[in-house]
């Protein structure tokens, strides 16, 4: 692994996190598949030999669950799951080089051979801990069977995992006051024997290796809390009948603080999901070389020898990939990721997606109701950092379109492209000239530049900004006055237009593939916009092309009205009938559902009181995180009278650069504080465990006083 600036010599593989096999596709689930289909396909732009994987993770308790529930086999419910993600991503243009599931013989073998090696190399122990017990049934509870209180944080919890509260991984036995998932009764703990991963004596690898890796701000930063509060080793196996069963290694390492356990047959136990999940992605690429063969590209370079791997996964399993994941890596000799870009959570019109409650706008309702797939891609992977939550609403979806790719790129197309066909039948018999050579080579220049700083939304800037200087140009120069004034001149302005649109297609294409090979063709081009790289951007286009069509559409006020009462009406149908459910029938891949919110405070502050907080509006002038904090960025705030220095813990939450030019609301009467070394005078305000930056409607101007 390198970290040289892409596009580097050495094959590269991008990776998504598993879509767990149990349930449909909501549009929150595709930001982070069309993340990683944005990027892969931006990397092969650059000219990086990249291969695309992932596939669908089969294993876990809550398959089990919802199999049992339809009366069906595990690995059926699972695979008919399976079949359909295969079906819906390419649907969405998410075009992975190979799609697999974590049941296939290749995970199943990689598993083994890795889970050994972690073995023989005496980083696995077998201990008793205590499992929770089903009294009514007489049966073991694995983690997703049990829910209670976080012992962190207090918060309710699953076995697993403190979904609800302060997000950590929760190892069996250690949730308070277990109750059955499936009676509903209190559970009990008993002593078991499961298998133990030693994470722990990896902690000063785990440190440097986080010190070294790239992507997002807080894929960097929030495993460094877990590290430094002290590791806890990883209980790798669970009691289950499905799974990967535990390789039947002969004699586990003992471990010093468990002597005189008594053992147990390993056949009893199979792995868990989250050791044989992130294999998957070693298996998918291996079997996309064998189906390509290793001359086309080798699975062992990126994984074993020179390569790049780069992991596009949810925030929610940060800890998975930037703890777990590398240390079974080093353990096994094989590569660490370079790079984990880890996205923001998604809400729909600022509240959390609800599959119990069908609030949601599923993948295949998207396609149903008639929109082309581009649409919803340049959404879901411009509309803020990649890091940022996103807010999904009709009406925000409809402004996108119409202002950027209808009202800013299709515009600049159509116009230019319909001019230089009437007038030239296609690309007029004229040079480039510098200033828009230079122009289009900037744009490249900020394209490469984005995707090693590992913002989509910066890359397609690039392209729009690129087509919206193409308007000002056209619009600047006024070919059609200079057509009878000054013919030469009037073919180079519209070749100039014609090659702006040419490198258009080119950046637009990880963003739109559909549109962007629509437009390739439009301009006479041969073969596949997806095979062109940024050089293109610069090559001549064919001398002559047809009269061009529209690429975008208006999406008008009264389908944005249509589309909300549907969405309503299924979301009151489905209250209706969920009244009194539990979040038994949630679907597990749907970590967006919002918690319940906060009661309203019963005391009151008299209007003298509040007359005396003075609130302001603010314009962040610039920002930078503090050395050594893992949540704290020092920010200048421009208030009106004068600058405010403010620490605030907007890390994690936040990409730092794109913090500048906001305008947020800030308490200028709070006594100074000094945070980290560093003194705070004020206060920004903020809404949610998210730190959603409260703001202005309209555009106040800093020193407004907040009433």
């Amino acid at each position: 692994m390198s970290h040289e600036e892409f596009p580097t010599d050495d094959p590269a593989v991008v990776t998504c996190g598993l879509p767990y096999a149990n349930g449909d596709l909501h549009i929150g689930h595709l930001r982070t598949y069309v993340g990683g289909d944005v990027f892969s396909r931006a990397l092969e732009k650059l000219g990086q030999e990249t291969a695309f994987v992932s596939g669908s993770d089969m294993h876990g308790t809550p398959i089990v669950v919802q199999a049992e529930q339809q009366e069906v086999d595990p690995e059926e419910f699972a695979l008919g799951w399976h079949e359909q993600y295969e079906e819906t991503f390419p649907k969405f243009a998410v075009d992975f080089d190979n799609y697999g599931h974590t049941h296939g013989e290749t995970n199943t073998e990689l598993t083994l051979e890795i889970v050994e090696k972690l073995d023989e190399e005496g980083y696995v122990y077998e201990k008793e801990i205590k499992v929770a017990w089903d009294p009514e049934d007489d049966q073991p509870l694995p983690d997703r069977y049990v829910e209670g209180t976080c012992p962190y944080c207090g918060e309710t919890a699953r076995g697993d995992e403190c979904d609800e509260g302060c997000g950590r991984h929760l190892e069996p036995g250690e949730i308070e006051a277990p109750v059955s998932t499936i009676t509903g009764n209190p559970a009990k703990y008993r002593d078991r024997a499961h298998k133990f991963f030693r994470v722990s004596e990896l902690s000063d690898y785990l440190t440097e290796f986080l010190d070294r890796l790239e992507g997002t701000p807080n894929a960097q930063n929030q495993p460094r809390e877990w590290i430094e509060s002290g590791l806890q080793d990883w209980c790798i196996t669970r009691d289950l009948d499905w799974g990967i069963d535990y390789p039947g290694v002969s004699e586990s390492a003992e471990d010093p603080a468990a002597s005189g356990t008594e053992s147990r047959p390993e056949e009893d136990l199979v792995l868990y999901v989250w050791v044989d999940a992130p294999i998957e992605y070693v298996a998918s690429t291996k079997q996309y070389s064998e189906r390509v063969g290793s001359d086309a590209y080798d699975w062992e370079k990126p994984w074993k020898g020179d390569g790049e791997i780069v992991h596009v996964i949810g925030r929610d399993i940060i800890q998975h990939h930037t703890v777990f994941w590398p240390a079974m890596l080093r353990v096994a000799e094989y590569n660490e990721p370079r790079a984990v870009i880890a996205s923001g959570f998604m809400t729909l019109d600022e509240q959390g997606f609800s599959t119990s409650r069908n609030r949601a706008v599923w993948a295949r309702e998207y396609l149903d109701e008639g929109f082309h797939e581009d649409l919803l891609r340049y959404y879901l992977a411009t509309n803020g950092g990649f890091q940022q939550d996103v807010d999904f609403s009709w009406e925000k979806f409809q402004e996108r379109v119409n202002g950027e790719l209808v009202g800013t790129v299709g515009n600049f197309l159509y116009r230019s492209m319909l001019f230089a066909h009437r007038n030239y039948d296609g690309t007029p018999d004229a040079e480039v000239s510098d200033d828009v050579r230079d122009r289009i080579g900037d744009a490249v220049d900020g394209f490469g530049a984005a995707l090693n700083d590992y913002s989509p939304r910066k890359a397609s800037e690039a392209a729009v900004d690129l087509a919206r200087f193409g308007n000002e140009y056209i619009q600047r120069n006024e070919p059609w006055k200079l057509t009878d004034e000054d013919p030469e001149k009037a073919a180079q302005v519209v070749r100039d237009c014609v090659q702006v649109a040419k490198a258009v297609a080119v950046l637009m294409e990880p963003f739109t593939p559909g549109k962007a090979q629509r437009l390739w063709e439009q301009l006479g081009e041969d073969g596949d916009a997806g095979d062109a790289t940024v050089e293109a951007a610069l090559e001549a286009p064919p001398s002559g092309f047809e009269e061009p069509e529209e690429l975008f559409e208006q999406i008008e006020d009264g389908r944005v009205e249509e589309l909300n009462e549907k969405l309503e009406t299924r979301v009151e149908e489905a209250t209706e009938s969920d009244e009194g459910v539990d979040a038994e029938g949630e679907d597990e891949m749907a970590d967006e559902d919002a918690g319940d919110v906060e009661p309203l405070a019963d005391d009151r502050i008299s209007f003298d009181e509040f007359q005396s907080i003075d609130m302001r509006v603010g314009r962040i002038e610039s920002a930078e995180g503090i050395e050594g904090a893992d949540e704290l960025v020092r920010l200048e705030v421009d208030v009106g009278t004068e600058t405010r220095r403010i620490v605030a813990g907007l890390k994690q939450l936040h990409d730092v650069d794109e913090l500048p030019d906001t305008k947020v609301v800030v308490l200028v009467n709070l006594e100074k504080a000094e945070l980290f070394g560093v003194e705070s005078n004020g206060m920004m305000l903020a809404a949610g465990d998210q730190a959603d930056l409260l703001t202005t409607h309209e555009d106040a101007d800093p020193g407004t006083r907040i009433r």
